[in-house]
């Protein structure tokens, strides 16, 4: 059954955030994104996964209405970001992808006049401005001027804006890019907060691992159009035989008898004293495999079930790598 509520549809007891309805952006002769239909829920972690150069970025800054649709539009908690933009405006925080900030700009400055722009009083904005630096471990740079920041540390400055504004729907483009590893996992963990704290968040990543580890949902874009939408365990269940059975035998007993037999599963590999066997849903298929060579008379040593990576699930939605694309 399907309500609508102020321009806001409501699916599963779901409100849709965002409505993305054919919409494409044109610059000049070049379709940076062709024809996307999309619908992001409240309170999600959505990610945009891609390449450099894909539309991830061209779509978050419509989304922010810094660019207008050439074709179709884009609902924002149901305001339409080609009618309406001012009062998406005042929905949508973003996170750019390089810094913006001016080379003289003091951190704590810049965060407190943020502050104040987004509705703080001056006492309120010290306030929430220091404790957002101290979140982001950024208190000790809060006198340096932009240009004495490292990259991972522009980053973190650009996050901030957003923690400060606490947005209805957070846009963050790239946010972990130029950071170190344990950083990484302390800013997807504050991206969790940021949502258990009821905002929507989007983000566009070319960072599987990130995809993997924040995302309830990631949408593949690749070349401006949305090829696969779904949960990362979705998405690698819709590879056929993405799976793989490796398992470890020791001795031959009946060896072809039961590699026929195992065929029966999915395709087989056999190299010196591992078998791999690419199947559906390996879980299930696993203890299957391992009973038919016991029978066999061959002795298992070991068996591992190996998922597809997100890299193989983009392989298998385009044609590219990630990797490679990236």
């Amino acid at each position: 059954m399907f309500l609508f509520l102020a321009g806001v549809r409501l699916m599963e007891d779901r409100v849709v955030a965002v409505k993305v309805v054919n919409f494409t952006k044109r610059f000049g002769n070049f379709t940076a994104v062709n024809g996307l239909n999309l619908e992001i829920y409240d309170r999600e972690i959505f990610g945009f996964l891609g390449p450099n150069g894909s539309g991830k970025t061209t779509t978050l800054l419509t989304i922010a209405t810094v660019y207008k649709p050439t074709s179709g539009d884009i609902f924002v908690y149901g305001h339409s970001v080609t009618r309406e933009d001012y009062e998406v405006r005042k929905l949508v925080g973003l996170a750019f992808q390089d810094p913006k900030a001016l080379w003289v700009d003091k951190v704590q400055e810049l965060l407190e006049w943020h502050a104040r722009v987004v509705g703080f009083s001056r006492g309120e904005a010290k306030k929430v401005v220091r404790e957002v630096l101290e979140t982001l471990d950024l208190w000790e740079h809060r006198n340096k001027y932009f240009y004495q920041l490292s990259g991972g540390t522009r980053k973190k400055l650009e996050l901030a804006k957003v923690l400060i504004q606490r947005p209805r729907l957070a846009i963050l483009d790239e946010p972990t890019a130029q950071v170190d590893v344990p950083t990484k996992h302390k800013l997807w963990n504050i991206i969790k907060e940021l949502r258990d704290q009821g905002s929507t968040v989007i983000i566009a990543t070319n960072d599987m691992f990130e995809a993997e580890k924040v995302c309830e949902r990631v949408g593949i874009i690749y070349k401006g159009r949305l090829v696969a939408v779904d949960t990362v365990s979705g998405l690698k269940d819709r590879i056929p035989k993405g799976d793989v059975i490796e398992i470890v035998i020791e001795g031959d007993g009946r060896k072809d008898k039961a590699i026929e037999s195992l065929m029966d599963l999915g395709r087989v590999e056999y190299q010196g004293n591992t078998l791999r066997i690419y199947v559906e849903k390996g879980e299930e298929k696993a203890l299957l495999a391992a009973d038919i060579l016991r029978s066999a008379g061959i002795k298992v040593k070991s068996i591992m079930v190996k998922e597809p990576t997100l890299d193989d699930v983009f392989m298998y939605f385009t044609g590219a790598r990630l990797v490679e694309e990236s």
